[in-house]
């Protein structure tokens, strides 16, 4: 077996792979429970490929055959009805788990330089996995699956100039169809995870060259031993790999109850319309995206004026796009000289809750039908969500911070 490996290593360099990014990767040894929702997410996104591989088997990607086929996993296919759950749960259960990690990123000020390119390459995971989910969202051509990618695609019309001819390409037809499925279909099992999994490698790559983060926002390359390991880092492996096992085991206990008891979340993972086959004839009495877009929708529905003369629906869709958009440049909008919110002054902590609360609470608006009052609730903290960024190179730069300590102290 040793000579083995000495033989695949010279001409395939995995032992040196595993050094460098297991074994001799030296991490923070003072990570908490905020790091757990890495490796989380690439457990689910393993859930989210194995299942999506055994249900493409069943699955017929036609206007006549897509629902009819669903229900046939559901029904007939041995195991079918769980493949579809864990499928079905796992895309919530990603954009969970996506949403904390980014949470901790920016809690800890992960983004800050030298860690600049590891959050831009998380953020196009994050767009990549949004695209992902709008055309696994159409594939079981049930009503709201219709109905919302009907909404969502037309939002490209209120482009001036090419906003038609735009749609009528995503589209393929004059209307959602069995084309639009069968191309959404190609993207959601081809296209879009080859783009996810290349992401995610550059992701980790380009961790393990500037290293990990961790709550205190120390740089642990700083102080080295006579043999140049970090002090204040432990290996990867065993330490992390077991360490991770125990979140692993408490999400997987929490997942399987929600597959096994509470798969449609109320209606929230797998609304009641869904239920029925799509009909370009009925409309539902209310469209409304899945959870983990309400939020960016809520803004798009609190735009309601026009301006310039273009009309509110484009200026929605500028909003949407825009509250997505400054993301990418967190990075540059933070001027504080500490990463950790541990160490940053009130106004950054006061700025951080009132963003997520304003996040959560976007959220829940956009999943209700839209009402005077709450369309009004979804303008102010439409702007206090842009607030957030808009003021963080002002903020950040005038509050007093506490000293950070020069070596990890817990």
């Amino acid at each position: 077996m040793q000579k083995l490996i000495q033989w695949i290593d010279a001409r395939l360099p995995i032992v040196e792979a595993y050094e460098k990014h297991m074994s001799k990767y030296y991490a923070p040894k003072n990570f908490n429970m905020w790091y757990f929702f890495g490796s989380l997410a690439m457990l689910v996104l393993v859930n989210q490929l194995v299942t999506g591989i055994w249900l493409t088997m069943s699955y017929n990607p036609s206007a006549e055959g897509a629902f009819a086929s669903v229900e046939y996993i559901m029904r007939d296919v041995q195991w079918g009805w769980l493949l579809r759950y864990l499928h079905s749960t796992g895309a919530s259960a990603f954009f969970v788990v996506v949403y904390l990690h980014m949470f901790r990123g920016i809690m800890y000020g992960s983004y800050q330089k030298p860690r600049e390119l590891i959050w831009i390459f998380g953020m196009l995971i994050y767009l990549a996995l949004m695209a992902e989910a709008f055309m696994g969202y159409l594939l079981p051509w049930g009503q709201m699956s219709y109905w919302g990618a009907q909404v969502i695609v037309n939002l490209f019309g209120a482009i001036p100039v090419i906003g038609e001819d735009l749609s009528l390409w995503i589209r393929g037809d004059y209307l959602i169809s069995g084309i639009t499925l069968n191309r959404f279909f190609a993207l959601h099992v081809i296209a879009l995870p080859i783009v996810l999994l290349g992401l995610v490698v550059l992701h980790l790559l380009a961790l393990h060259e500037v290293g990990s983060n961790n709550p205190q926002g120390v740089d642990i390359k700083k102080v080295k031993d006579e043999n140049g390991i970090p002090k204040d880092g432990i290996p990867f492996h065993p330490y992390y790999t077991v360490h991770d096992l125990l979140g692993v085991g408490v999400f997987l206990f929490v997942f399987c109850i929600v597959v096994f008891y509470f798969p449609e979340m109320g209606g929230l993972f797998l609304e009641k319309p869904n239920f029925e086959p799509a009909n370009s004839l009925k409309t539902p009495a209310h469209i409304a995206p899945v959870w983990y877009f309400t939020p960016f929708y809520a803004m798009l529905r609190a735009v309601t004026v026009d301006l310039f003369g273009l009309p509110a629906k484009f200026w929605g869709v500028v909003v949407m796009g825009g509250a997505i958009a400054i993301l990418f440049v967190l990075p540059w909008l933070d001027r504080s000289p500490v990463k950790s919110i541990r160490y940053k002054g009130w106004m950054s902590k006061i700025a951080l809750a009132i963003f997520v609360v304003s996040f959560v609470i976007l959220g829940y608006l956009g999943i209700v039908p839209a009402t005077e009052g709450r369309t009004t609730v979804a303008q102010i903290l439409t702007t206090l969500y842009f607030l957030y960024f808009i003021l963080m190179p002002f903020y950040t730069r005038i509050e007093k911070t506490k000293p950070v300590p020069e070596r990890v102290s817990g």
